[in-house]
């Protein structure tokens, strides 16, 4: 199992995919890091040989900002934001989607689990002893 930047790479993928379990790595920037590396995209993780292995990791050190380093730069950019109190800082502090979407439906990724509330209203008078037919 290859270990670059931190992350087991599994053996059984193609590197093009296996480099995309870095957290700051897609396909595209897969793609970059082989072609300068000089290796085939359709070779497995396990066929890799240590020097490509180490030419690879050598590449994403110098060129890219993966893993703790892009987390620690998002999370702070974000604390600016919540900082300086602007519009996407609130959406931030209230859980809300930041890029415009809606929210009247769906946007639940963001919300959480529905919490229904015209139900708890209905409850709460029957206890009370609202009428009774």
């Amino acid at each position: 199992m290859a270990r670059i930047a931190g992350v087991n790479i599994p053996d059984k993928k193609r590197v093009e995919v296996g480099l995309t379990y870095i957290y700051g790595v897609g396909r595209s920037n897969a793609n970059q890091i082989l072609s300068k590396a000089g290796v085939d995209l359709n070779t497995r993780v396990e066929d890799l040989a240590e020097e490509e292995v180490a030419k690879i990791r050598g590449i994403i050190e110098k060129n890219y900002r993966v893993e703790g380093e892009l987390k620690r730069i998002v999370s702070e950019n974000i604390k600016r934001l919540k900082q300086i109190g602007c519009y996407r800082g609130t959406r931030h502090q209230r859980g809300l989607p930041v890029r415009g979407q809606r929210t009247r439906t769906n946007a639940r990724t963001r919300k959480g689990k529905k919490k229904t509330i015209g139900l708890l209203l209905r409850k709460s008078k029957e206890k009370k002893g609202g009428h009774h037919g």
